[in-house]
């Protein structure tokens, strides 16, 4: 039996993983011509870690990576609005963690066969009998997973020409080395603005920032950041004085609507193809590690791709409306609307919260 999977990120990587687990032959089609990640950190919620003790990488992925200890929202003054009760969720589903997406990406690399994986292929068309069309020819499998992204060709076999949405947001991101160690995390709210950062395992700070803007806006770059953010609470003016213009990432933020159906014949979609969301929940790449469990233990079990349709389709899009809901709140800009908002986030028990991450933690393999 053989998987042919389109796109070489964390979703395509993982799926070829499970696949090869359960015996069968897989070949990755990745049009880059050479896998890598840049620039940005990773957070890894119980959930994941458990999707990736199923893939027998759990141990490797925890070595590299570092424990969230604290955690939760502040306003620009600094002051708390809510605090996240990590002893609780470690408790309760295990400890998540934070690592740089190009350690994730390496690992899952290193678990792939090296003859499996073809860069610098451009998949053209998907087909439901297993067949796919590229810039090098045509490869044909029991099962063709669409890993390719939010502009995925392969959905378009799946369910016609969807378009994403924009959030209403851009967002930057940056790794900073620090002037001084940095040893909590967490996020900061204003008005239509935030900013959160998180130390890796090297010390290295990752931080990040949305703004409201318009899709395709000029971001304005490292010095727009220090104009919107110097005057915060500390640490932000600190990480933003160690921040390098050339290493700032910039984008609008996107999600996908509501999909009718994760597969069709042969094909089956996984990560943002499926299931593009906001970053509001950590959870976009989780749920593509999910993905690549469920597909190829469902592929596995027969031919039908059904029962990964209605396994997956259902939770994932819950997650993407509840990102996307969270986004909202935190990009208020009305004066009386943050007001509002940060006096509910004050009197919000820190239990209430932890409740409502049971739906998305609470997943097992």
């Amino acid at each position: 039996m053989k998987a042919v999977i389109v796109g070489g990120g964390i979703g395509g990587l993982a799926t070829a993983i499970a696949f090869t687990r359960h015996g069968w032959d897989v070949e990755v089609l990745e049009r880059s011509t050479r896998i890598t990640e840049v620039g940005a950190g990773l957070s890894l919620w119980p959930n994941a870690l458990r999707a990736l003790d199923a893939l027998g990488l759990g141990d490797e992925i925890r070595s590299r990576a570092r424990e969230e200890n604290s955690a939760g929202i502040r306003d620009s003054k600094g002051r708390w609005l809510s605090r996240t009760d990590v002893d609780a969720i470690r408790a309760r589903y295990g400890s998540p963690i934070l690592m740089h997406r190009h350690d994730l990406l390496d690992i899952l690399r290193a678990a792939v066969p090296e003859s499996a994986v073809r860069t610098g292929i451009s998949a053209t068309e998907a087909r439901p009998d297993g067949a796919v069309a590229h810039s090098a020819g045509t490869s044909t499998g029991d099962v063709v997973v669409g890993a390719d992204g939010i502009h995925s060709m392969v959905r378009r076999t799946v369910c016609g020409s969807v378009e994403p949405r924009y959030s209403g947001y851009t967002a930057w991101r940056v790794v900073v080395t620090p002037a001084e160690p940095i040893g909590d995390m967490g996020e900061s709210w204003g008005r239509g603005e935030r900013f959160g950062y998180g130390t890796l395992p090297d010390g290295r700070v990752y931080c990040f920032a949305t703004a409201n803007l318009p899709a395709g806006a000029e971001g304005g770059g490292l010095s727009e950041l220090r104009a919107r953010f110097g005057s915060w609470h500390e640490p932000i003016p600190m990480l933003l004085a160690a921040a390098d213009d050339t290493a700032l990432l910039e984008h609008d933020l996107y999600d996908l609507p509501p999909l009718k159906a994760f597969t069709a014949g042969r094909i089956a979609l996984v990560g943002d193809a499926a299931h593009a969301m906001t970053p509001n929940l950590g959870q976009g790449a989780c749920q593509a590690l999910e993905d690549a469990v469920v597909l190829a233990r469902v592929a596995a079990e027969g031919g039908d791709l059904t029962p990964y349709d209605t396994q997956r389709r259902p939770r994932t899009q819950m997650i993407v409306q509840r990102s996307r809901s969270i986004g909202a709140i935190g990009q208020l800009s009305s004066p009386l609307a943050v007001l509002a908002r940060n006096a509910i986030l004050r009197l919000t028990p820190p239990s209430a919260q932890f409740k409502s991450l049971a739906p998305i933690l609470d997943w097992e393999v």
